[in-house]
Order: structure tokens, then sequence, then C-alpha cells
């Protein structure tokens, strides 16, 4: 059974032979372990696959990862004090709204957030190869709440809620329009999945009420998603912190692969709201990784299997790897979703 299929089968519920599993290590953490790193993941080509040594650069972060500030292609300005880390924006183009008028986004099919797009012939033939391999196709679709806060300022998004100026209906049109236009290119590419990405909870709760969610952003959600499900492509939605309030309107709105934290909703919160209903794509505790034991992560790696995992299927892993986690934990988590991999196989 290929990748693909297995990955499919489990999405859909249709019993995939393995648990899939996927680690990610942020720049921050390239750049500590270095080679000592890439020994590593030679000793788990289950989980990496074939690799190349010396194919990763330890020192080369990017804009978005490099220390001091950057402006986006939206014009929002972001700063960042730890190499190899996500910075935050400072600096928010709509603060005004007077500004809007003469504000002009930037072309989707040209630029991405951050820099310009690849050429769309040189990734059809990257979705080619990858279907031809046998690999799950992904697509990529951009930020929606999270430029809206971004262009506006986190605050004064939340008293646009509130007051509802009409400057806001034009923002959020704005912004939805760059990600449809993006969503439909990738549509014509025919992926397996169209992954979104926007953190809409704190530790605690969600950053806006579901009342609140259903009348400014659930809409706008819905008319991204619903032309992924039309043409029978799953959507994949990343959202860190407390989302369980938001998560039957999510589902509503067309998600059909969840990736939330583990630590901010609970595995039981999870098996409430979630299991046999979305795919769980579960992002394990990144907070426990880098003060745990290799005993503990285990432990938690098999707890999120016992409780959330079926034969049916509906339940991926993510560890995602910081700075901070010390190389014999790195390999615990490997060793850990190396067993969850092969708990239904």
């Amino acid at each position: 059974m290929t990748e693909r299929e297995n990955h499919l089968r489990c999405i859909e519920f249709r019993r995939p032979k393995w648990i899939p599993v996927v680690v990610y290590f942020l720049p921050a953490a390239l750049h500590r372990h270095r080679e000592r790193l890439e020994d590593l993941i030679l000793r788990h080509p289950v989980i990496f696959g074939p690799y190349r040594r010396g194919s990763i650069d330890f020192d080369s972060f990017g804009p978005a990862y490099a220390e001091g500030f950057y402006v986006d292609n939206w014009g929002c300005t972001w700063q960042n004090i730890q190499p190899g880390m996500e910075g935050q924006p400072v600096g928010h183009p709509l603060a005004d709204y007077s500004l809007l008028d003469s504000y002009r986004p930037p072309d989707p099919l040209t630029q991405a957030e951050r820099g310009p797009r690849p050429d769309w012939e040189q990734v059809a033939a990257q979705v080619e190869k990858a279907r031809q391999e046998g690999k799950l196709v992904w697509g990529h679709g951009d930020r929606f709440f999270e430029r809206l806060h971004f262009l506006r300022g986190f605050s004064a998004l939340m008293i646009d809620f509130v007051e509802c100026p009409p400057e806001l209906n034009r923002l959020i049109e704005m912004v939805l329009q760059y990600n449809l236009t993006l969503v439909h290119k990738w549509l014509t590419l025919r992926p397996d999945i169209m992954s979104f990405g926007d953190d809409l909870g704190t530790q605690n709760a969600a950053m806006v009420s579901p009342e609140t969610f259903r009348r400014h952003l659930k809409p706008a959600y819905a008319r991204m998603f619903r032309p992924c499900r039309e043409a029978g492509v799953h959507v994949r939605l990343h959202s860190d912190g407390c989302i369980l309030e938001l998560v039957d309107d999510l589902i509503d709105a067309g998600v059909t692969v969840l990736n939330p934290q583990v630590r901010a909703n609970t595995l039981e919160g999870l098996r409430r709201t979630c299991k046999g209903r979305v795919c769980i794509h579960l992002d394990l505790d990144r907070q426990l990784f880098p003060f745990a034991t290799p005993k503990q992560i285990r432990e938690h790696v098999e707890e999120a299997v016992e409780v959330l995992a079926s034969p049916e299927g509906g339940l991926a892993l993510y560890a995602e790897i910081g700075p901070d986690v010390p190389l014999e934990n790195i390999e615990a988590v490997c060793s850990a979703l190396e067993w969850a991999r092969e708990r239904f196989s």
C-alpha cells in the first residue's frame, strides 16, 4: 500500500494499515544539533524516508526566521529576536482604516506571504512526481484570520468584531478573495488535500466566541473550503491553541482533517469533540518534549494512541521539534512514533 492510499484511508476512516506520522524540525533545532540531527534522521528511515547527508543548510533561515525586522508582501512588519524561530508582526499597514482605499494586496498567483511563489509549471511537475511516487499530494492555502489581525492589529480587529464598521467587511472580502484565487489555482492541479493554517486559540479558550466566529469568520472559511470539498479534495486546518468550542463549526465549514495541539485541548477534549467525526492530525505536546524523560515521551504517545486511535482510522501524529528539545528526547519521539506507526499494521 502506498503512503498516499494509506493516508487517504486514515482521513476517510477506511482502515489504514498504519498511523501516519510526521516529525518536523524548526530551523533553530537544525541549527543547534547540526550533523548529530542528520545521524538521527539516518537512523529513522521509516519516518524520514531516503536522506542524503549534507542536504541541510544548518545556518540558512530565510527572512521569516532571521533575527531582526522584515516586511512581508502584505506590508506587515515582523520582528524576530531569536534566529531560527518565527517572529511576530509589529507593524500593521491597515491600523488606520483611512488607508484601506489605497491599499493593494499582493498578487496571490505570483506572491506568497514572504516572497515570490514558485513557477506554477514547476509546482505542477512536483505534484505529478509526488503522485507517481505514491505520495499524498498537498495543496497549500494561506492564512485568513491571522492575516486579518496582521493587517489591522489584533486589538483593533477585536474591537471591529464588536463595533462592525463597514470597513471590516471590505477587509474580510479582500483577504478572502486572495485566498479563493489561490485555492482555485491549486484545485486545477488536483491535490488530494488542501492545507490551511490559522491559530484560533489561546492556551485556555478560543480567541473569539463561537458567536463572533459564526458571524465574521465561518462564512469565509466555508467559501474557501467548499470548492475543495466539491472537487473531492480534503481540507486540513492547522490551528494552535484551545479550539474545542469551534470544532463543530469548523467541521460544518468543511474541515476533514484538524491539526490541534494536545496540551491546549486535552486528549479527553479531543476525544469528546473530534474522534470519529474528523481526522485528528494530532500536534503532540511541544511543551513536554524539552523537559520530559524519554520514558514520559513514550507514555505520552502511547496515551494519545490509546485515547484517539481506532482500527477504522482518523488519527495521524505530528511532532514539532524546537531548539530546546535535547537530542535524546528527539530520539525518544522518533522511536515512539515508529511504535505508533505500526500499532495497527
